[in-house]
């Protein structure tokens, strides 16, 4: 069975993540574990910088709730790498990132993923919906 394909094209943010050496495994190469790292890096950099997300004393956060990942091809440190982003979907309280790590200047993915956030209030850990801000950014990223 063929893996689908997982273009450079296909998503609408990259965000940048440096290789670290503690990332190698004993093959030598990015050990699985560590791309749910890159994943969720990426996803809150822009939370961050685009949605306006206060880690620290915001009202809301987001818990995973899903995560998956596929690997074609590998990785390892000293190697630069960009983690694309797109939204897969976008509900009242939760959305659905897809997303896709690439060496640097590579069109083809060496891995692709998901994962779910909800978005719930801090205090009492229930389920809240999407802020103004968060799900204006989030929409700029979601593919049809």
């Amino acid at each position: 069975m063929s893996q689908p394909q997982h273009l450079r094209g296909d998503y609408r943010h990259f965000q940048p993540i440096s290789t670290r050496w503690h990332d190698n495994d004993i093959y030598g190469h990015v050990n699985n574990v560590t791309y749910y790292s890159y994943f969720d890096s990426a996803v809150n950099a822009y939370l961050i910088a685009e949605g306006g997300l206060d880690i620290h004393d915001g009202a809301v956060v987001g818990f995973v709730v899903s995560s998956a990942c596929d690997y074609f091809a590998s990785i390892a440190f000293p190697d630069a790498i960009e983690v694309g982003l797109r939204v897969g979907k976008l509900g009242n309280s939760s959305v659905q990132y897809e997303l896709a790590v690439f060496k640097a200047g590579e069109e083809q993915a060496c891995a692709a993923g998901r994962f779910v956030h909800v978005f719930v209030d801090r205090a009492s850990n229930r389920p809240v919906a999407i802020p103004v801000s968060l799900r204006a950014a989030l929409a700029t990223l979601l593919v049809e």
